[in-house]
C-alpha cells in the first residue's frame, strides 16, 4: 500500500478545513505520521496509549491521530481514539509552543 496518498488525502481534508480531524492506521503509524505533517496545518501525532492521546491534544492540539496496527491492539486503540476524540488542548503555555510549530512550517520562526 502507498501509504503517503492516504496520509495526504486526510492531511489535506483536515487542513482545507474539510474535516474537524483526521485518523489514520498503518502497521508502525511511522511513516503515515511524516507524510501527513508535511500538509500545512497538520500535527499529526503517533498515538500508542492513552497518556500520548491525552498529551498530543491537550499540549500540541494534534488534529491527526496516527496509530501502528502492529504496536497497538484493538481494544487499545478504541480507548486511544476515545480519549483523542474527547481531549481537549489547554492552551496556555502550550500555546505558545504550537504557534512556534506553525512559525517553522510558514519559514517565520526568529531565533
Amino acid at each position: 500500500m502507498d501509504y503517503p496518498l492516504y496520509s495526504y488525502q486526510v492531511a489535506r481534508s483536515v487542513s482545507r478545513g474539510e474535516n474537524e480531524r483526521g485518523i489514520l492506521i498503518c502497521a508502525t503509524g511511522i511513516g503515515m505520521t511524516i507524510a501527513a505533517n508535511k500538509v500545512k496545518g497538520i500535527r499529526a501525532t503517533p498515538c500508542h496509549d492513552s497518556f500520548t492521546a491525552t498529551k498530543s491534544r491537550s499540549h500540541n492540539d494534534s488534529n491527526v491521530l496516527v496509530m501502528g496496527a502492529q504496536i497497538v491492539d484493538v481494544e487499545t486503540a478504541l480507548e486511544i481514539v476515545s480519549i483523542w476524540l474527547e481531549e481537549k488542548f489547554t492552551g496556555g503555555r502550550h500555546e505558545r509552543r504550537v504557534r512556534e510549530i506553525t512559525q517553522i512550517e510558514e519559514g517565520t520562526l526568529d531565533v
